[in-house]
């Protein structure tokens, strides 16, 4: 009995020698909980899994060492502590741990910030993006639709609840990267992301940004990294379809003694492009230089941050029955108008080309314990645009190449216009060929240029052939300085903030000749300043050349001014329970043109500033430690885009300027458990007064632009997100997103041709009908299974329905008030798959990742530009007409990439 007693004490004490200590393991940079995390007792096997509300409980004494581990994060070992907060930070594909971050980003918060969100991982950006288009990672959250539009390399578009790039706001490191003239956001400008993001968070509605006046369907902060910690090296080449290839180097110091720390990316990448004639090649340059020394109040950080690119693309809306007459039988998504060949290699009247060096500086101050200041300064020089067509090429039916408001089917195989192969593709010799034998030689006043053969677009005598094709560039380059700061209190349960937004901006656009086609020079009159002017002077189409800002010009030279001086604040009080936020924020944005072509009489517009702002406010209740509720509601009082305030490409104000009015109101509920996390949130946003201008072109092929005004839309619709995770091998996730966005009445447009000109009105009539460009119904599931330590699977399959043809003005059934509404387009799912290996290789660690997009080679159409319903007589497919045009979407694609650290 003695010695039964005496084993029993001894189990007894072995079994509490070790109490339980509990945590909870979070995202350093978003504050998410990280599901899935393996918590460790150091130097043993014991070890646990967290929850899906990042929570794990483990059996250590106080004091001793836990290693804490997750895929894509930094491995780190703590102290046990009972009741600990673990806070991961994130790598990306290439690039790891970090010594600064800035206090200027907006980062909401799990179960405290009122505001419906979604985090995407450095993990996931890493791991499935691959040779995919940057936006399309972001479509397996609710409200999100990215498409690749036409095709070639960052032509991508991204849409949040409904309301396109140009209404919403992307943030990188907490800094607005959209067009200051049209809002729009560039993504080929933009692809390094995929090597140096850190994150994504998605912050759908009003969200937690304090930029003076927010956006309408929401904001999309992308965090980079700055300088890792630790000194390395790495190399990643990523393989893919259609001859994509890329490799990534890097390397890292370190941190010093001193507190000194720098990073380094270098990439390159090119490949042929899925659609035909989409080749491309482009650099990514990435630096960060931080500084953090022990015990100091200040940190700072500088960043560089570009992308040069050069891409051909697909511009020309193609038909549906065009995918069928042209490429392989059936429907060739691959099929692309543009494409054709010049001396034997790939030739495009379209090649987008451009450089955008983003360089930020920040500075961290903590003032003392309760007052911080966070500032960051920015700058970006943009150069570059894209190739066309120029000349009156559509006199001459033996080279009129390009189809004008009718498909490629009624062009060429009808029409018989313009020079292609028995494949369809343009045969781009014949093109220079016809230009050098229908061209006389010039015989005009100006000597140098006697006997000469010399285009033009309108002026046809001393033997200046009108009737042909040369290639122009347009740019649309940009100097731009910012600057944010944000002076934050905080004690005990209180936060206040009052910060300051300010950028200014000066934006370049003009044309210039890039190939004259095998003509001598180009006669140019579009400079009303002077009686006209032969140009031979050719600019380059590449991201890193001269881009003619200094130059000679053809066809309009005009420069965008836009000033922008915001004030917002911030109230926040939050106890354990209970958070509440009040936001207020003004602005005054100032627009002035300067015309150097078109308006001799008047080429410098008076200075117009127009005042905005915005209230916004909503409040988050933990009811326990599971389930939490939230609400927000706001209203923005936006000032409209740079071709509201002068349009008709002149210099004279619009006299009707109004801000548009945005009101917007919400309600969430989340559950955080341990193997089950559920997100639901309700939203309605109305959206009035918007002013929007379109680009058209006649069947002349003369440009001109339509102006929308007084357009007001409501968009209604509710989202679910959620995972689950059976066991610590398999993970579950899901979302739905379910839209009713309307538009709430009739609007006119008025049409103008390329010389400013009015040339009649029309009116829409689309009271109630769909909002399209966007699916209002996505569904999305995945599974992720870890087979050990060294292999991971992963499926996703992705359902859209909903999806309705955006109009246009010049064929749209909405001319007439008795319509069939809008053109809904055949719902669609695909099947996406990838398999991670991590392994030693050389010592070293070492992972394989391999991504199968669409594996069902499933053909549906993504996008359509057009309205045309079908009737009896018409020819469809899947039950829309033929006639459409459309862009379908990617069949199979795949990528494969190695990783190698050392």
């Amino acid at each position: 009995m003695k010695q039964l007693l005496t084993v029993l004490v001894m189990m007894f004490t072995s079994l509490t020698a070790f109490a339980q200590v509990t945590g909870t393991v979070s995202d350093a940079e978003t504050n998410e909980p990280l599901a899935a995390a393996t918590v460790v007792l150091k130097g043993t096997t014991t070890g646990v899994s967290t929850g899906f509300d990042g929570s794990f409980s483990i059996s250590a004494d106080a004091g001793d060492s836990l290693q804490v581990s997750f895929v894509g994060y930094e491995t780190l070992t703590v102290a046990a502590v009972d009741g600990m907060v673990i806070l991961l930070v994130p790598q990306t594909g290439v690039l790891g741990e970090v010594i600064v971050t800035s206090g200027v980003i907006d980062v909401a918060k799990v179960r405290e910030t009122p505001v419906a969100v979604s985090t995407i991982s450095p993990m996931e950006i890493g791991l499935k993006v691959g040779n995919q288009e940057f936006p399309e990672v972001m479509n397996r959250t609710p409200g999100v639709y990215a498409t690749k539009q036409g095709g070639g390399y960052g032509d991508s578009r991204i849409s949040l609840r409904g309301f396109d790039q140009r209404n919403t706001s992307f943030l990188i490191n907490g800094q607005p990267v959209n067009d200051m003239e049209n809002g729009w956001v560039y993504w080929s400008n933009w692809q390094g992301l995929t090597d140096v993001a850190s994150g994504i968070q998605i912050q759908r509605g009003l969200g937690a940004s304090r930029l003076a006046v927010p956006s309408v369907g929401g904001t999309v902060s992308i965090f980079t990294k700055a300088a890792e910690i630790d000194p390395g090296a790495s190399v990643a080449h990523t393989l893919g379809n259609d001859g994509y290839n890329k490799t990534a180097i890097t390397y890292s110091s370190g941190k010093n003694a001193n507190g000194w720390a720098s990073s380094f990316l270098l990439s390159y990448w090119e490949g042929d492009g899925y659609v035909y004639n989409t080749a491309g090649e482009g650099w990514t340059y990435f630096g960060a230089v931080g500084y953090e020394p022990e015990g100091s109040a200040h940190a700072l950080n500088f960043s560089f941050l570009g992308a040069g690119q050069w891409h051909h693309q697909r511009d020309v809306w193609v038909s549906i029955r065009d995918f069928q007459n042209f490429g392989e039988a059936g429907i060739d998504q691959r099929w692309n108008s543009n494409g054709g060949t010049l001396n034997g290699e790939e030739f495009s009247m379209r090649r987008n080309f451009y450089n955008k060096p983003l360089a930020t500086f920040n500075w961290d101050w903590d003032i003392n314990e309760s007052l911080k200041l966070a500032t960051s300064l920015y700058g970006s020089a943009g150069r570059g645009g894209g190739t066309g067509p120029r000349g009156n090429n559509f006199r001459n039916g033996d080279m009129d190449i390009l189809p004008y408001q009718k498909d490629l089917t009624s062009h060429y195989l009808e029409g018989g216009r313009g020079p292609r192969d028995a494949d369809g593709f343009i045969d781009f010799d014949a093109i220079v060929a016809l230009n050098k034998s229908t061209t006389d030689p010039y015989t005009g006043d100006i000597s140098a240029f006697q006997g000469s053969l010399i285009g033009s677009n309108g002026f046809k005598v001393d033997g200046v052939n009108r009737a042909v094709l040369v290639r122009r560039a347009s740019m649309n380059s940009h100097d731009w300085i910012g600057g944010i700061s944000n002076l934050e209190f905080e004690d005990d349960n209180f936060k206040a903030s009052i910060g300051i937004d300010v950028r200014n901006y000066k934006g370049y656009h003009y044309r210039v000749l890039n190939d004259l086609m095998g003509l001598d020079g180009y006669y140019s009159t579009g400079n009303k300043n002077s009686a006209g002017q032969i140009i031979e002077t050719l600019i380059e189409a590449s991201p890193f050349q001269d881009t003619g800002i200094k130059g000679p010009k053809i066809d309009y030279y005009n420069i965008g001014y836009v000033g922008w001086y915001g004030l917002n604040s911030l109230v926040e009080y939050k106890n354990e329970t209970f958070t509440a936020v009040l936001q207020a924020g003004g602005s005054n944005q100032t627009y002035q043109r300067e015309d150097l072509f078109d308006q001799p009489s008047l080429p410098l517009s008076e200075k117009v500033g127009v005042g905005g702002g915005y209230v916004k406010g909503g409040a988050n209740l933990n009811l326990d430690s599971r389930n939490n509720i939230f609400f927000n509601a706001g209203l923005i009082s936006r000032q409209p885009n740079f071709d509201a305030i002068f349009p008709n490409f002149a210099n004279i104000k619009n006299d009707d300027i109004q801000n548009e009015q945005i009101t917007s109101v919400e309600l969430g509920y989340g559950y955080l458990g341990a193997d089950v996390r559920v997100n639901v949130n309700v939203y309605s946003t109305t959206w009035g007064n918007r002013f929007v201008s379109r680009s058209l072109t006649n069947a002349q092929g003369v440009d001109g632009f339509a102006q929308f005004r007084d357009i007001d839309v409501r968009h209604n619709g509710i989202e679910v997100e959620g995972d689950y995770r059976p066991t610590n091998a398999l993970k579950l996730s899901g979302m739905l997103s379910v839209g009713d966005w309307r538009y709430t009445k009739d609007f006119e447009a008025e049409l103008f041709d390329d010389q400013q000109q009015s040339i009649g009105t029309g009116t829409l009539y689309t009271k109630d009908a769909k909002v399209g460009d966007a699916a209002q119904f996505v569904a999305y599931t995945a599974a992720d299974y870890k087979l050990g330590d060294v292999v991971s699977l992963d499926l996703g399959y992705r359902f859209v329905d909903g999806l309705y043809a955006d109009y246009s003005i010049t064929d749209s059934d909405f001319t007439e008030s008795d319509n069939k509404g809008a053109l809904k387009l055949p719902s669609y799912g695909l099947l996406d798959a990838g398999v991670t290996g991590r392994f030693n290789l050389f010592g070293k660690d070492a992972s394989l990742r391999v991504n199968v997009n669409n594996v069902l080679n499933t053909t549906y159409i993504a996008e359509s530009n057009s309205n045309i319903h079908a009737t009896a007589d018409s020819q469809t497919w899947n039950g829309v007409d033929t006639r459409n045009y459309v862009w379908f979407g990617f069949g199979r694609t795949w990528n494969a990439s190695l990783k190698y650290e050392f």
